[in-house]
């Protein structure tokens, strides 16, 4: 349920107002935007008297909310939400560029490929310290050196990391990550993401390889409902019955979810198609679809990376496609983050 306050409310009667649905176990979401404030409800509004609610003067109107999802709806937070990781923005009107390798595979590995990134536009650094693959016997990162190793990039080029992690047992080794990522292996471990609700530290939360919109979002409020609003949804591509490329990049999720959401949307080109020279097209469509940022995957030995060589760019390709990124943000009214 949202409750749509009168722009010249009594600030008295709001404190009355939210005492009294407070005393009901209702837990309030409040969104003050340029037009209206709204008090989204969350909990068991069913025995609530709308009328009685709409009658106060106070409120201009009072509406149910269908979908599953309260506090990832954008009926109860109109305004789109701006994430802040380190140094720079995720949202509002920003492109955000996150690259960096798969897997973290040495020091002077990760080092340069931030370097290089960094020097070309990326204001984020991605790299895999936990890697979980299909096969047992492929290289699964390095683990708790792997995220000592992204520490090192970062303190030598200034750029906020994002890396995956696993299961809850990790979470300490986190505590320095400036944005933890959820695979889309473990969108639906709802005990992880029940615990990165008890964290500040944003989330990128990337969709599962067969999960509907309304999935995703669900997943999104479990991260949400236990207190962190910091969360970033990432389209990675779907599996389908098409086996010419590893996924299929769904471009129209990006303008559904703007929909359903105040969240910020990136979309990772490298991962849905898996094949390096499907990345540009794929990322000038995510930007074209209004998506807030881009992930891309970057090493500078691609046939000989541990993980992944074949989404790959190297990063002379990355700063070639990243001066086609700049152009096609400015077309489309965006500002690349810094």
């Amino acid at each position: 349920m949202i409750v749509i306050l009168k722009h010249d409310h009594n600030p008295d009667q709001l404190d009355s107002l939210v005492a009294w649905l407070q005393e009901k176990g209702i837990a309030i979401h409040t969104s003050i935007g340029e037009a209206n404030t709204i008090l989204g409800l969350v909990g068991d509004t069913s025995k609530l008297d709308i009328d009685l609610i709409a009658a106060l003067d106070i409120v201009e109107d009072v509406k149910r909310v269908q979908e599953p999802y309260k506090n990832a709806n954008r009926k109860f937070h109109p305004e789109d939400t701006v994430i802040q990781v380190g140094n720079t923005q995720i949202g509002g009107g920003n492109l955000t560029i996150m690259a960096g390798p798969c897997s973290v595979e040495s020091e002077e590995h990760v080092v340069a490929i931030a370097k290089a990134v960094k020097a070309s536009g990326a204001t984020m650094l991605r790299g895999g310290a936990f890697k979980p693959r299909t096969s047992p016997y492929a290289f699964q990162g390095l683990h708790e050196e792997g995220i000592r190793l992204l520490l090192e990039a970062k303190a030598a080029t200034g750029l906020p990391i994002v890396t995956e992690i696993m299961n809850t047992e990790h979470i300490p080794l986190f505590e320095d990550v400036d944005m933890i990522q959820v695979g889309a292996r473990n969108m639906q471990n709802f005990e992880l993401l029940k615990e990165l609700g008890h964290l500040k530290t944003p989330v990128l939360l990337k969709r599962g390889l067969s999960s509907t919109i309304e999935e995703f979002l669900m997943s999104a409020e479990y991260i949400m409902a236990g207190g962190n609003e910091n969360v970033v949804l990432c389209e990675r591509g779907i599996r389908t019955f098409e086996p010419s490329m590893r996924n299929t990049l769904d471009i129209s999720a990006v303008p559904m979810l703007k929909s359903r959401t105040h969240l910020p949307v990136v979309v990772d080109p490298s991962h849905a198609a898996g094949i390096a020279w499907m990345v540009e097209p794929l990322a000038m469509a995510a930007i074209a679809a209004g998506a807030d940022g881009l992930m891309i995957e970057v090493h500078n030995d691609p046939p000989h990376a541990k993980s992944d060589g074949a989404q790959s760019l190297t990063p002379a390709q990355f700063a070639a496609l990243m001066e086609k990124v700049n152009g096609a943000a400015a077309f489309f009214g965006e500002t690349l983050a810094v």
